[in-house]
């Protein structure tokens, strides 16, 4: 019992030693920056999908084959590279009745495939997905708008957040009579873009001709300063 009360003591002195208090007595001002930056997209995203249902698996597969083969086709036709057209594997679901009296009576099947492509010019974004109509593609998933240069924006992003944080405590200090002495400690946690997202039917899609150029992008950022202020 004795033991273990003088190992709880020494414990203690450790803890409360002049050189651990010493490190967290001095006077310190935190700050929380922020920064932010727009940036108009200047290229795109989009997935599509076609969904077709036939009396067999074989029949469904054509059918789909056949609209992606064609839309995929279509888009090399207009510019677009092979390497920014991505087509997913088929899946195929078979179709069923359910009856309250009855067993489930098999319909057909369901043959699904998707298409994701990058878009880099991005006033063509509407014409592919109108054209899109004529090759069989039946439902838009979604089309997310980027820009080329995502880094510079996020650095841009970056030192605003850094800036605001030093003009903070400075005024900070100022107001309080004193002055900042150097820097204590950094927090910092990656940020990521905030992506303009879009998702519409595709019956909207023909009758809606948005100018994607006009959508705005933000990037932000964030930073913790502890600063040591002067004694």
């Amino acid at each position: 019992m004795k033991k273990t009360l003088l190992a709880a003591c020494f414990t203690s002195v450790a803890l409360a030693s002049p050189l651990a208090m010493a490190e967290d007595s001095f006077p310190r001002l935190e700050t929380i920056g922020v920064g932010e930056v727009t940036a108009q997209p200047d290229m795109a995203t989009f997935s599509v999908a076609v969904e077709e249902t036939r009396k067999t698996a074989q029949e469904a597969k054509q059918a789909a084959d056949k609209a992606v083969t064609a839309f995929m086709d279509r888009l090399q036709k207009q510019g677009v590279k092979r390497a920014d057209i991505e087509s997913a594997n088929i899946y195929l679901h078979p179709q069923y009745h359910h009856s309250k009296d009855n067993s489930p009576e098999l319909m057909g099947y369901q043959a699904t495939r998707q298409i994701t492509v990058t878009v880099r010019d991005l006033e063509q974004l509407n014409t592919y997905l109108d054209n899109a109509l004529g090759d069989g593609i039946n439902r838009i998933n979604n089309i997310e708008l980027k820009v080329t240069d995502e880094a510079k924006y996020q650095e841009q992003a970056r030192q605003a957040a850094i800036q605001d944080a030093q003009e903070k405590a400075k005024s900070l200090a100022k107001g309080f009579q004193t002055e900042l002495d150097g820097i204590w400690n950094i927090r910092y946690y990656d940020s990521t873009p905030r992506p303009v997202m879009g998702r519409m039917a595709m019956d909207a899609a023909v009758q809606t001709k948005a100018t994607y150029q006009d959508a705005e992008i933000t990037f932000q950022d964030r930073v913790e300063v502890v600063f040591r202020l002067e004694k």
